[in-house]
This record gives structure tokens, sequence and C-alpha cells, in this order.
């Protein structure tokens, strides 16, 4: 799609969002049965399956989409409803829940939890570590594409370029170390069932509502100071994003393959602050200093894939900026981007 200069209200956001890439809509062509999506009552699921939705029309494809989640937020499982996609209320915590899914030809998994896992930590184990299995199990030999996150890596040197797939894992916190939990269970249920997985290391998804830039635009339009201590950021549009995600099925191997999914630019954190703070007008303030490592990924395999993401990281500042600057909503959550202690 054209992208536009400005994206003026939420319409527009979501058309932009859910606009699929042309290789998306080649890979729908011709494809045949269920898509099962786990999760889609989160924050990235509307992008993925209203992305995925209109890749099926364009692509003149008979594929069907059902998605199954907790639906805690009812206003999501409506948006589902009104592509016509079929909904199911379930908690994957309930093995019998699992078995009673309705059969898939590929899945994606979206179940996992972050924020409140301070003090909630067995929650977050529990969700991460419990379901993928009996999900590998049900759906024995289906490909499954599974969220992890990038926090699965320990920090870089920001010159570094980025944790590489074969990296080793040294997570820090305890939603970080349930997210290798939740990676190790599903490799071991790729072996065992047979089932394709490709499992997505995804680094800062950003929408204008929510992500790295908006939390520093709101700090520098509000005069609050940004911190520098996670000196160096990856970022990439969630359309973009879930658009790669839906793209892993034709890469999802047994035993499971990881994905880096980010922009592939290490960006400086001050660097951002004082763009943002040109387009809007304000003199950021900055507290603290760059130590020299971040959490970062290297997504050059991703990149030899996928090609470059189809919205680049000056056009992302500058939506962010004037969404800002006219009061565009926000979801009220922060990313939180900025700890380095791994504590959400």
């Amino acid at each position: 799609m054209r992208l536009p200069d400005v994206i003026r209200d939420e319409e527009q956001l979501e058309d932009v969002l859910c606009s699929p890439s042309d290789a998306l809509v080649a890979s729908e062509r011709g494809r045949r049965g269920r898509t099962l999506v786990i999760g889609a009552g989160g924050k990235m699921g509307g992008s993925l399956v209203g992305r995925l939705f209109r890749a099926i029309q364009k692509a003149g494809s008979s594929s069907e989409i059902v998605c199954a989640s907790r639906f805690s937020d009812e206003c999501a499982e409506r948006a589902l409803g009104r592509l016509g996609v079929q909904t199911i209320r379930a908690d994957i915590l309930d093995p019998g829940v699992i078995d009673d899914l309705p059969d898939a030809d590929r899945v994606v998994y979206m179940a996992g939890r972050k924020f409140g896992t301070t003090g909630s930590e067995a929650d977050t184990w529990a969700l991460s570590s419990l379901p993928p299995a009996g999900i590998c199990r049900r759906f024995a030999g289906v490909p499954v594409v599974a969220l992890s996150t990038g926090s699965v890596y320990g920090f870089s040197p920001a010159e570094s370029g980025g944790a590489v797939e074969a990296a080793p894992l040294e997570p820090r916190g305890e939603y970080a170390n349930a997210a290798v939990a939740r990676e190790r269970v599903l490799e071991w249920a790729s072996k065992q069932y047979g089932s394709p997985v490709c499992l997505i290391r995804l680094f800062y998804a950003n929408d204008l509502r929510y992500g790295v830039l908006r939390d520093i635009a709101d700090s520098v339009l509000s005069g609050d100071p940004v911190n520098l201590s996670m000196g160096s950021v990856n970022l990439i549009w969630q359309g973009d994003a879930v658009d790669q995600c839906l793209r892993a099925f034709d890469h999802a191997t047994t035993p499971a393959i990881a994905l880096n999914i980010t922009g592939p630019e290490t960006i400086s954190v001050r660097y951002l602050g004082e763009r943002l703070g040109d387009l809007l007008g304000k003199e950021p303030v900055f507290e603290g200093a760059e130590s020299g490592t971040a959490l970062l990924g290297n997504a050059t395999r991703a990149a030899g894939l996928f090609g470059y993401p189809e919205v680049p990281l000056d056009r992302m500042i500058r939506w962010t900026a004037a969404w800002v600057a006219a009061g565009g909503r926000g979801l009220g959550k922060r990313t939180l981007w900025e700890h380095r202690n791994g504590r959400y």
C-alpha cells in the first residue's frame, strides 16, 4: 500500500496496520484450510488477524481463521467478530480446553504474559510453560509459529549489531526466564510430536498507541526525562512484525527454528529523543548515561527471508510525533523498555 504522510485517526491506523504485503498475499494464494490463532485477544492479535484476513481475501483463498483467547478485553473480541472471524473463549491452562479446540492446518501461538509478572511470577511461568506441549500434542504435525521475545538474550554491545539466533540465551528476570521455558518446551514438543515450529523472538514492535516511540514521544511532550540507561534499541512497525510472523510459516522446521523479528538498525535512544523533540517543538530532557550495552537483536536472517520492513524508521518516528502532537489515543501502558533488571 502507499504509505500516508500522516495517520489522522484510528480507522486509518487500523487500515495501515492490517494492509498485507504483496509477499504475504502471494503466500496465501492457493492455501486451504484453517488457521487457529491462540492468544488473539492480546495487543498484537488484532493486527495479525486483520492482516491475515485481508491477505486471504486478496489472494482469493478459501482459508478460514479461528481465534481462541481468554478475551479479557471484550472490545478485542468484538473487533475480531466484526471481521466475520470465529472467536472462542478458551483458557488454555486447562488441558481439556486444549483438547476441545477445533482442528487446524496451522497454529499461531501468541499466548503469554509480561506485565504484572512481578508479584505474580508463578502465573507467568504457568502460562508460558504449561500449554505449549499440549498445543503441539493436540496439533501433532501441524506447523506452529510461536511468539517469543528478544528478552531471552543477554545484553549486547551497542556496536555489535545485536544478538544472532545462535547466541546463548541469558535471560534476565522472571518474565524472560519464563519465556525461555516456553521456547524449550516448544523445542521438545516439536521433536516429540513432529510439529514444525518457528520461534519468533520479537524486539519492540510499535503501534502509534503503544511502543518505545510512543513512550519517548510522551516523555518529550510532557517534559519528563527520557532514561538513557538502555542506550540503544531496535524498532519495527507492528504491521511489519505481524506480516513477517505470518510469512514465517514457510520456514518452520522440525526441530524448531528461532528467528529474530525487528528492524535492522541499532538506534540511539538519545537520537530518538532529539528527533522527536525537533518534530514536537520540545527540548528533550535526558537522565542517566548510556551503558554501552542493550537488549538488541540482529535481524539479518529475517531480512534475508523477508526483505526490509515496508515502514522505515523515519516514517515511524514522524507518524508517532504527529499522532502524539494531535492528542492521538494511547493504550495507557508503558513498554518499560528502559528496565535493565528484567522486572515488569
